[in-house]
């Protein structure tokens, strides 16, 4: 089989790249990216030893993908993942990247006859539906009030009916509408496709930013040192939410390929669940335990525009449709990510300190 992971240099795509050619060896696994962000250019040397090809190249641009030729699967991890992008004003990349440049993927895919899997984000549900669920405040944690549940949502988190009506960003807009357009060439066309609306994904080789990939760029912080400081709602640390394995999301992808007609209706809601989520108080912790050091934590009470207080994935649609679970807990995950900072630090320092 022939598979393209577009953003195969990214965390996401590089990982799934790799993982999927160990398991599968006689396959060839190509890797798509522009290398843009930061970081990503570290990838490569990763990629070649793992039998991965690598191919430099853009989403944006149709004639990137035509030269590639035929495919068998793609994995399409490709995106500007920031929740903060556009805020700035400069919005073009992020609406080029994650919706043109899905629907040239699409276009591809459908060229070939190829079936994909698509990663959406938890960010397509809005952000003041979100922001107005019943919390209250446990320990060093927000929660859901005892017993409430409404629309989509209940003590087993937000499930793929929760309400869609509301602004969510730019970055959930051009991902949910890159969904619907899937659904129609789906129904159009009879593309095999699987929708992934994945919450938080964490572990070794993400670049983490304040605004992507937080628990990263946290054990960086506790590691190497620098600055960090709880952000929004009073300041205390207190916003939670759930973290996947890239490991765990593997397992499902594999899991979804080997029958793609099964899974390939709908969208599923893909996250680390109630049992494996945190919130930055309880990471800190998590953090002070790994590293064996304790920073100080500033503090600032001003919420930003984009943020929400607690997202935790219910998982209960895919899992009834897979028999899939997320295995590693967040002491596994923040250990792995730590021993991995550990061992590359002349190379991530740079990038990941202070």
């Amino acid at each position: 089989m022939r598979v393209l992971v577009t953003g195969g240099a990214g965390f996401v795509g590089s990982n799934l790249a790799l993982m999927w050619k160990r398991d599968r060896p006689a396959d060839l696994v190509v890797a798509l990216d522009n290398l843009r962000r930061r970081g990503s250019e570290l990838a490569l040397a990763r990629l070649m030893a793992g039998g991965v090809e690598f191919r430099h190249g853009d989403i944006r641009i149709s004639a990137d993908l035509a030269e590639l030729g035929p495919f068998d699967l793609m994995l399409e991890c490709s995106a500007e993942p920031a929740v903060s992008a556009g805020y700035d004003g400069g919005a073009a990349y992020v609406i080029d990247t994650n919706l043109t440049g899905t629907v040239n993927c699409l276009h591809e895919a459908r060229r070939h006859g190829a079936a994909l899997v698509f990663l959406s984000t938890s960010r397509v549900y809005p952000i003041r539906r979100l922001a107005d669920l019943p919390l209250e405040t446990r320990g060093e944690r927000m929660t859901l009030s005892p017993g409430a549940s409404g629309p989509g949502w209940s003590s087993a988190g937000i499930a793929e009916d929760f309400p869609l009506d509301g602004a969510r960003s730019l970055y959930g807009a051009t991902k949910l509408a890159s969904e619907l357009i899937i659904e129609e060439f789906r129904a159009m066309y009879g593309l095999r496709a699987v929708i992934n609306r994945c919450g938080v994904i964490a572990g070794p080789w993400q670049m983490g930013k304040v605004d992507q990939g937080f628990l990263v760029l946290w054990a960086a912080r506790h590691l190497y040192g620098g600055r960090l400081a709880y952000l929004g709602y009073g300041g205390h640390g207190h916003q939670v939410r759930d973290v996947l394995h890239i490991a765990d999301l593997y397992d499902l992808v594999r899991i979804q390929v080997e029958d793609i007609a099964r899974h390939g209706d709908g969208v599923y809601n893909v996250g680390g669940g109630a049992a494996v989520s945190t919130s930055l108080a309880e990471l800190t912790r998590l953090c002070v335990a790994a590293t064996g050091k304790r920073i100080a934590i500033g503090s600032e009470v001003e919420t930003r525009t984009a943020d929400v207080p607690y997202y935790v994935t219910d998982n209960r649609k895919v899992s009834a449709a897979s028999g899939w679970r997320p295995q590693r807990d967040m002491n596994r995950i923040v250990g792995d990510v730590v021993e991995w900072l550990g061992k590359h630090e002349s190379v991530l320092r740079p990038i990941l300190g202070a």
